[in-house]
């Protein structure tokens, strides 16, 4: 039971060192921590270099101690051959050479045999009764022959009490000085991965600390904050993510304060209309007849328009109903929008005329794309004292034109800069008196900025204007046998369609 308690009390005392451990390393700052892990891998590198390093010294050494052995023992066996040829034995001398051995060096033992194995010199015995204390594996001494007058007449084996005895002192100064240069090395390499670390921390710590400020700068309530990063690794991506976010929420904080100030300036009129005719009835200064009440109903007719509008194109930008794409053919579908409105152009004194080239198709969205087309007609029937209109639809590599020219008034360059602002119009002719609200040109521009494409205008001052929707063509190879075509309407149901769509302000 004690010892269970024990281990119980062991197990926790080493994860609650864990967990200081782990806390401590957490409350170090980033670059702390890298600069510290490379000092630790270069330490580590360094040790297992160093280590591995010495292994292969040391065998090294221990290969070049047995060849100086082997090299001793050869030389000793022919002196002691040399000796037993002139003597004619071993005892006249011949074993006397076997002294020469120590002289080589201290710790160098040899053993004298005969060829039955009698034991004839051995310096490792202190007598002759004496056990001996040569070594007993083989692996541990170098062995040569004995040869007199081409014949072996015994061996001489050699060994040495430790492998720095065999070392020359510029062999240990060698020796000594590697692993110094080893240590030194080491050392170095580990103040450099300090340094590269620190380094490399620091370059990679800047841009997140960027990113840092700029999100803490745009959480405070500056939109304008940005990283500025650009590059293709994984943190200079990061930063443009970030960048590319905080652009479109500033853009939805700006559509948004633009909301509210273009209803505040354009409610403003006729609401001060509306205020002014019925304070006049109830003072008594108008009477409430048809007259004064109708001024009032078009008035409010009038914001009704402009709410529903302002609140169409809100739905627009926002992205908040997603479009309903199919492949439509653009000729078709302008094609019925033109006979629906030539009444209205005709009866406003205008010519309409209609251009279109066969088999031009496209992927989008056919209410949409018709309420834009409608609001270019309805801004050239405004814009147009006299003379005609012309809608075209033409086909190039890539995209669709639509085009609608009128013979009006016109616009200047800088104007043509401006004309799809919301709430926006030309000082010369485009007026409230007009009828036009200031969204329709806006409400076209974004339509065919969701379709992928995008709007342009060319005229000059009192010789009209051509405004004309570039939209993808819709790849007809991949389309074939998968896609159909969308119900066509009946000319009447064509015609309360755009009717309601005319009435509900997709105009200028």
């Amino acid at each position: 039971m004690r010892d269970a308690r024990s281990t119980r009390g062991n197990g926790a005392q080493r994860e609650s060192i864990d967990r200081t451990v782990r806390k401590r390393w957490s409350n170090l700052n980033y670059t702390t921590r890298m600069t510290v892990a490379f000092a630790l891998v270069a330490a580590m590198t360094a040790l297992v270099a160093f280590g591995l390093l010495s292994y292969v010294w040391e065998q090294h050494f221990q290969t070049y101690t047995r060849e100086n052995m082997q090299g001793i023992a050869t030389n000793v066996a022919n002196n002691i051959g040399n000796r037993y040829e002139k003597s004619g034995g071993w005892y006249n001398g011949a074993l006397e050479e076997a002294d020469v051995a120590s002289a080589y060096g201290q710790g160098i033992g040899a053993q004298v045999t005969d060829l039955d194995g009698v034991v004839l010199y051995d310096d490792a015995r202190a007598n002759d009764t004496a056990p001996t204390l040569a070594p007993v594996n083989k692996q541990s001494m170098a062995t040569a022959p004995i040869s007199a007058d081409g014949k072996v007449v015994g061996t001489v084996r050699v060994w040495v009490y430790g492998s720095q005895n065999m070392l020359t002192q510029a062999d240990k100064a060698f020796r000594d000085k590697s692993y110094q240069a080893m240590v030194f090395s080491s050392a170095l390499a580990i103040v450099l991965a300090l340094f590269l670390g620190y380094l490399f921390a620091r370059t990679l710590v800047n841009p997140i600390n960027r990113v840092t400020k700029a999100a803490k700068q745009f959480g405070d309530g500056d939109l304008s904050a940005r990283t500025g990063l650009y590059g293709d690794d994984e943190i200079a991506q990061l930063g443009m993510t970030f960048d590319a976010m905080a652009e479109s929420v500033e853009k939805d904080r700006e559509l948004e304060r633009r909301l509210t100030t273009d209803v505040a300036h354009e409610l403003r009129t006729p609401l001060m209309a509306i205020q002014s005719t019925v304070e006049a009835m109830i003072d008594g200064v108008f009477e409430p007849d048809a007259e004064r009440l109708d001024t009032v109903n078009s008035e409010v007719q009038r914001l009704s328009r402009l709410v529903d509008a302002i609140l169409k194109l809100s739905r627009l930008e926002n992205r908040s109903v997603p479009l309903n794409k199919t492949v439509l053919n653009v000729g078709d579908l302008i094609s019925g929008l033109v006979s629906t409105h030539e009444a209205f152009v005709h009866d406003s004194g205008l010519t309409l005329t209609y251009i279109a080239e066969p088999d031009v198709y496209i992927y989008g969205d056919a209410d949409l794309i018709r309420q834009a087309t409608a609001n270019l007609i309805s801004n050239a029937v405004r814009y147009t004292p006299e003379g005609g209109i012309t809608v075209s639809v033409n086909k190039g590599e890539t995209m669709a034109y639509v085009a609608v020219a009128d013979t009006g008034i016109g616009l200047t360059p800088e104007e043509a800069k401006m004309v799809f602002s919301r709430f926006w119009r030309a000082d010369a002719g485009r007026t409230r008196e007009k009828g036009g609200l200031g969204i329709g040109l806006s409400v076209v521009k974004e339509i065919v900025d969701q379709h992928g494409g995008w709007v342009r205008v060319e005229g000059k001052p009192n010789e009209g204007a051509t405004f004309t929707m570039y939209i993808p063509l819709y790849n007809q190879e991949k389309a074939q046998g998968s896609q159909q075509r969308p119900a066509r309407r009946t000319r009447q149901q064509q015609w309360e369609h755009d009717t309601q769509t005319w009435d509900d302000d997709w105009d200028d």
